[in-house]
């Protein structure tokens, strides 16, 4: 008698939501949420974290960099290793390695040495977002998956919001807090994360088809499943063959163009996030006199417009076009940014417009984290989320050197900010091209 073939993507697809699926969102939106925290802490304590070496803020800029070179080199490196050895598995080594780095940052002796290790930290922190982004794609039903791609970075958006706090805990705990609740985080999750975090079964069946542990998951999904035990476990046709990930299929079956465009669009899109949370705490120091303590009071309200952006990305996707919205939010994202450099700290309107800038931006990267994991099928997935951001976390690397230029050279901040604004407006560009691309490319999983 031979073995029954059983499509595990079609068995996802076709399930309705049940508790497991929210356990495995919400696990993964606090995965998201510390990765969002310890990215973005820096930027939001970097003046203070100068001040205390007795330096102005232009000379954090090694550190921005290295995090930056860090999270290039770890998406590159790192992100390939979740379709060769698991999602889970590399989320869990990725978490238990960048908690203990944090932690050691704190007590950093100098500028340089901090830079090394945020180097070294950026490695482990680049992998978090693609693992956990292909475990909710892998497990969502298609008719929801956008909105719970979206729901899931949403944490990513909101831990962005809780670094601002730590600019608060400066006066009284020194920079050093960050650190330490940065690192103690990822740690404290590690456990649920070991015991509750199923590994997705389409891993496993492009892996062994045979594997028994792709039974006991299903039963975990829908118990009232009828399997046999001698099911062949398939992650679909277009995976057939293609248990072993190779970075190069990311460029083959139609997916030059598509990977290319999109790739460069990451590159602008993460750049620009990265040069702003690095560095508009300082721009607004430096440049409007604004403390970093009175930035982020404001912070922790306009920077939740990001977590609204992402839930909007994601309703637009899931009862709508595929493509259209994202440019419309980077050209938002551009005049938002625009509009932060002739708005005054002071008055009633800077912190809609923060909101404003947070909103597209958190949308618009959504948009295209939502498009790498459509794109991508699922023997390459890990690794296309993962090289599309190591592209991005490229221009983190590139981008905010020009914070560190714009503070040396006294640039104005409405200079400042138009220059800034030029970035997403090349990403709306891109995007509508990818958006061509894409329709024409081969099929995905997704």
């Amino acid at each position: 008698m031979s073995a029954r073939i059983f499509d595990v993507q079609e068995f996802i697809d076709r399930q309705r939501l049940r508790p497991v699926h929210f356990g495995i969102l919400i696990l993964c939106f606090l995965v998201m949420f510390i990765d969002g925290f310890d990215i973005y802490m820096v930027g939001k304590i970097a003046p203070a974290i100068a001040r205390d070496f007795g330096a102005t803020p232009a000379a954090m800029t090694p550190v921005i960099a290295m995090q930056q070179i860090g999270l290039a080199v770890g998406a590159f490196l790192m992100s390939p290793l979740g379709d060769r050895l698991g999602r889970k598995r590399m989320l869990l080594i990725a978490f238990a390695l960048f908690g203990v780095l944090t932690v050691v940052t704190a007590f950093s002796t100098s500028i340089l040495v901090l830079a090394a290790l945020r180097g070294v930290t950026g490695l482990f922190l680049a992998a978090v977002l693609p693992y956990a982004v292909a475990l909710i794609s892998e497990f969502t039903p298609l008719r929801q998956r956008a909105m719970f791609l979206s729901a899931g970075m949403a944490g990513y958006s909101l831990g962005n919001v809780a670094g601002s706090m730590t600019a608060l805990l400066v006066p009284a705990y020194g920079w050093e807090a960050g650190f330490l609740i940065g690192g103690a985080m990822p740690l404290a999750l590690l456990p649920a994360l070991a015991l509750a975090l199923p590994e997705s079964i389409a891993f496993r069946a492009a892996k062994d088809p045979a594997d028994p542990a792709i039974s006991r998951t299903i039963r975990r999904l829908a118990p009232e499943t009828a399997l046999s035990g001698d099911e062949l476990f398939s992650a679909r046709a277009l995976d057939a063959g293609k248990a072993r990930a190779n970075p190069l299929d990311l460029f083959r079956e139609g997916r030059m163009a598509t990977s290319t465009l999109l790739f460069a669009a990451c590159f602008f899109s993460m750049g620009t996030i990265a040069l702003v949370a690095a560095w508009l705490p300082s721009f607004l120091q430096q440049m409007a006199g604004v403390s970093i303590q009175a930035f982020a009071r404001s912070a922790m309200i306009g920077l939740l417009g990001g977590i609204v952006g992402m839930l909007a990305m994601g309703t637009l996707l899931d009862r709508g076009s595929r493509h259209l919205p994202i440019p419309l939010f980077f050209l938002g994202y551009s005049a938002a940014i625009l509009l932060l450099g002739h708005v005054p700290f002071g008055s009633v309107w800077f912190t809609p417009a923060l909101f404003t800038m947070a909103f597209f931006q958190g949308g618009g990267q959504a948009g295209l984290n939502m498009t790498m994991a459509r794109v991508y099928p699922t023997h390459i997935r890990s690794t296309g989320i993962g090289w599309a951001g190591g592209a991005g976390r490229i221009g983190g690397v590139v981008l905010p050197l020009f914070g560190g230029f714009a503070l040396a050279q006294a640039f104005t901040l409405k200079l400042t900010m138009a220059v800034v604004a030029a970035f997403p407006f090349t990403v709306a560009v891109l995007v509508i091209f990818l958006g061509r691309s894409a329709a024409k490319a081969a099929p995905s999983t997704a």
